[in-house]
């Protein structure tokens, strides 16, 4: 009999496979990799995974990509066509198959498939903010820049029109800006506002403003001690692949930076499943994927957990990999000569197992099986294993729209969230702060048109220098001694312009160089 106890059961297998294969909760904070090539399973083994969390009472956030895992939400039916192979499954590895849905909260950066989710532009800070808008390192620069003025301004940064407004009042002042900090070029400013632009036509200011997303809500359980399911839509959202990097690995900082130490727990207080990986790494500065280590090694000690899912171990860098205890691998299909370099490094990476060629397994096996190593009870790897995957108690595949809307529209506590809050930001202040000048200047001036014709040149600085007496006075005359210095020096200078004055510079100043 399967024992979900300790761990979440995985699969197993009759001849030829492993016994039961579990993923212990005491070593899941550990992080994790499920890697595969198309088709072969991995959005089913991510299922059953969010399901034996959630049974466990730890919450779970995963983005779907597909919108298949929002099957979550309802039990599965005897009347699926792969009912029948599911029992089966299930009688083969000795699991007890009992279909249920799982509690789960829909989230969309888009605010239309689920709860919409922000957080503001001061949260995302510089480096990741440069990296969603692709900015070169001068131009990271600038925003830094604009960052620190913010600071020492007092100016809050909550959605995109506060760093419009900020970026034009940092352009207005680059001189005085370029002075303090380094060059603050127009050219920069003017590239910084062109990303935005982008940005906010493709529907990413939606991600910046308030309010902002509570880490709390995503941490929830229910009243029956079940984890909640957190499931970001991410099938528009992937249209925009750098706003989704972008957004998934400031959720881990900010998770990072939010919860506190709890060294090693008995079963994780968060677990996190970033899917399609590879785009979180690709064509990434190396500060960014030095921060995506740093959290990954960090990370675990606050109790949470990190599943990367793709299709190859290989996109992933080493760095990271290395941090992936507990690791599920389907198929990889070998049919150029890249991929059979790709195949045989991957199966360097688990430890082997005697009975079977590691590299051979994963090429083999089916839809629906995997080769398998978890973490032991000593947190050591355990040997590659051949596993069949159990099959979910949840519905495989999506829930209509009506389902997800009745879902969505049950959680009560969650409506904060609809309506965006716009309160008192730097675009606001910026914009007083310019009329209030405008204002004083406009009065000052009307105060100078009022005053008599003496004191308004007194105020505006016009005053006596010593060549004239009054308006109607003519330009004071030279002396006789006067007139002839001006002339002598218009009559030198006259001839230092021409052949004999160069000749006379050069021999000066070339005495003055040889007694030195």
């Amino acid at each position: 009999m399967v024992d979900e106890t300790s761990g979440v059961f995985i699969g197993g297998g009759g001849e030829g496979y492993a016994g039961p294969q579990y993923l212990r909760f005491d070593h899941a904070n550990r992080h994790g990799l499920i890697a595969g090539a198309t088709g072969t399973g991995k959005t089913v083994t991510l299922q059953i995974l969010a399901e034996g969390f959630s049974r466990a009472g730890v919450p779970v956030f995963l983005s779907d990509v597909k919108g298949d895992l929002s099957g979550l939400a309802a039990a599965g039916r005897e009347d699926f066509k792969l009912h029948d192979a599911f029992m089966s499954r299930a009688e083969t590895i000795g699991l007890d198959l009992a279909y249920r849905a799982f509690p789960v909260v829909f989230w969309d950066l888009f605010g239309d498939q689920g709860h919409p989710i922000r957080t503001t532009v001061a949260e995302m800070g510089p480096l990741l903010l440069s990296r969603l808008l692709d900015l070169t390192e001068v131009q990271e620069g600038v925003l830094n820049v604009a960052f620190r003025v913010a600071d020492e301004e007092g100016l809050p940064l909550l959605d995109l029109k506060d760093l419009q407004s900020l970026l034009v009042w940092c352009g207005q002042n680059a001189a005085d800006l370029s002075l303090r900090y380094g060059n603050v070029a127009a050219s920069s400013v003017g590239a910084i506002q062109r990303s935005l632009l982008t940005l906010e036509n493709q529907g990413g200011a939606q991600l910046f403003g308030e309010p902002a997303l509570e880490i709390s809500d995503l941490m929830a359980v229910t009243a029956e001690g079940e984890g909640r399911v957190n499931i970001l839509a991410a099938d528009k959202l992937m249209g925009s692949p750098q706003l989704y990097a972008t957004f998934l690995l400031w959720l881990l900082s900010e998770l990072f930076e939010t919860l506190p130490e709890v060294g090693n727990p008995e079963k994780p207080k968060l677990v996190f499943f970033f899917d399609e990986a590879h785009l979180l790494f690709d064509d990434a500065p190396d500060a960014l994927v030095d921060k995506v280590e740093q959290v990954a090694r960090l990370i675990r000690s606050k109790g949470v957990g990190v599943y990367f899912i793709t299709q190859n171990p290989g996109d992933v860098p080493d760095d990271v990999l290395s941090q992936l205890g507990n690791r599920i691998q389907h198929a990889l299909r070998a049919f150029t000569g890249k991929d059979q370099r790709e195949l045989k490094k991957a199966a360097e990476t688990y430890r082997p197992n005697p009975a079977f060629d590691t590299a051979d397994a994963i090429r083999e096996v089916g839809t629906g099986e995997a080769v398998t190593s978890m973490l032991d009870r000593k947190g050591v790897p355990g040997m590659v294993e051949r596993t069949l995957i159990r099959p979910p108690s949840s519905q495989l595949g999506p829930i209509s729209a009506a389902e997800r809307k009745a879902v969505i529209d049950g959680q009560t506590e969650l409506r904060r969230y609809a309506e965006a809050v716009d309160r008192e930001s730097a675009a606001e202040i910026l914009a007083a702060r310019a009329a209030k000048a405008a204002a004083d200047a406009e009065k000052t001036e009307a105060e100078e048109a009022a005053l008599p014709e003496g004191e308004r040149e007194f105020r505006t600085g016009r005053r006596y220098d010593g060549r004239q007496v009054g308006r109607s006075t003519s330009r004071r005359r030279s002396s006789d001694t006067g007139g002839l210095g001006e002339a002598l020096t218009s009559a030198l200078v006259k001839e230092l312009r021409g052949t004999t004055g160069r000749r006379i510079v050069r021999g000066v100043l070339g005495g003055l160089f040889k007694g030195r």
